[in-house]
This record gives structure tokens, C-alpha cells and sequence, in this order.
């Protein structure tokens, strides 16, 4: 489907990570450090992708306007960093799409909204991560997605133009950063969707699947 593809790059969260379960203990110690009985994960899987944002509305129903957000943030920034790859898994598929790009000799990595304070620890400590070419955090640069700033800046890196890239993502905004940067989008399924109607976001392809991405770009 995609022609003369040079790099594939990904989102971390929801796309080649289920972090959920960690991101949603973070926000849960604060409700049982309150004396709030916790809630179940599954409460908190659909909002994954949502980061700080969206756990915080699960466990308080709180808002980035209400006067307490930044410092109810910070200290789930704080117990997210203390346990950040306690339950956090890679997705079922995604060590076997890995090792198929690198025999294809087709380089990968990651651009995500995820701070460098965690970013860059998490990948260091997991080592599907070793092999990345390359890994964008929502630091990087002065931009984060849904601007095309991070992933022209991954192509920089790479030494490829824009649209020799395939952008693979479970966010709308994923796709939008990658249509305005000119590369192939894929829209992955598989992570925090939940009922999302992906038709919405026009993405030129949807995986069910990690491996599936291989089908798309092998005849390249």
C-alpha cells in the first residue's frame, strides 16, 4: 500500500505499549491515599492515552481548569515515575513486527506526547527500545502532537524526508501529526480505542494487529 518506505515510527502508548496498568495505579494511590476506595482498571484503560489528563478525570472527575490540577498532576507525575514499568507490558505482536522491520533493514521509532522525564528512563529500561533509530519525546521540540513539528523532527534524525515514513498511532491526533507532516498514517486498533470510530480520523490504513503493519509496507 505504501511506496518506497524508508522508516516506520510509532506512538508509544496504546501503540506499542500497554501502559495503562501503571498509569492507572499512579492515579489510583491517590484516591486510596485519600481514603477513596479504588477503582477497578478498567475504569482507567480507556483514558490511558489521555495521560495525567485523563487519569485524573477517572479518579476525581477533575478538570486541567480546576485550581487544584497542576499540583494534583504533579503528584501523580511523581507516583507514575516511582512505578512507571511495574505492570506496563509490551503489546501481544509488537517484538515479532520489531524483528521483522530490522530483517527487512527498515528503521524505527518512536514520536510520543510522553515528557522525557519519562520517556527516556521507561525506553532505557525495556529493551525492545534498543534496536529504535530514533525516539521523540512531547519535550523535543517546541511542539508536541498533534503539530507535525515532532515527527519532521524524527525524519531529521533519520535522514529521510517526511514522507518516505509511515506514522503508525492509536490517537486521533496521531494521525493528524502525520497527514500534516506528509507521511503515511496507520491508525492501530489494538490499544485504548474502546468504541472510537476511527473511519472520522482518514487515515490511509488500520491495523487490527501490530504484524498486520508488515503486510502494508513489505511491498514497498
Amino acid at each position: 500500500m505504501f511506496q518506497a518506505v524508508q522508516a516506520v515510527l510509532f506512538d508509544l502508548d496504546g501503540t506499542l505499549i500497554d501502559s495503562a496498568p501503571d498509569l492507572g495505579a499512579a492515579a489510583d494511590k491517590m484516591r486510596t491515599d485519600r481514603g477513596l476506595p479504588g477503582l477497578p482498571l478498567d475504569d482507567y484503560r480507556p483514558m490511558a492515552g489521555a495521560g495525567a489528563r485523563g487519569m485524573l478525570g477517572v479518579a476525581f472527575g477533575m478538570t486541567p481548569e480546576h485550581p487544584e490540577f497542576l499540583t494534583y498532576r504533579e503528584e501523580f507525575f511523581v507516583n507514575y515515575e516511582n512505578a512507571m514499568t511495574e505492570r506496563t507490558v509490551i503489546f501481544d505482536g509488537v517484538h515479532a513486527m520489531v524483528q521483522a522491520l530490522q530483517a527487512m533493514g527498515m528503521p524505527w521509532g518512536v514520536v510520543t506526547n510522553k515528557s522525557q522525564r519519562f520517556t527516556l528512563p521507561l525506553t532505557a529500561g525495556m529493551p525492545l527500545f534498543a534496536s529504535a533509530s530514533v525516539v521523540i519525546s512531547g519535550d523535543t521540540t517546541a511542539h508536541s502532537k498533534p503539530h507535525p513539528e515532532p515527527l519532521f523532527e524524527a525524519a531529521r534524525r533519520l535522514g529521510f524526508e517526511p514522507h518516505r515514513c509511515v506514522y503508525v498511532g492509536d490517537d486521533e491526533r496521531d494521525i493528524v501529526a502525520g497527514r500534516a507532516a506528509g507521511m503515511g498514517t496507520v491508525a492501530a486498533t489494538y490499544g485504548y480505542l474502546g468504541a472510537t470510530d476511527i473511519s472520522q480520523w482518514q487515515a490511509d490504513a488500520h491495523i487490527d494487529l501490530p504484524l498486520q503493519l508488515l503486510k502494508l509496507i513489505e511491498s514497498a
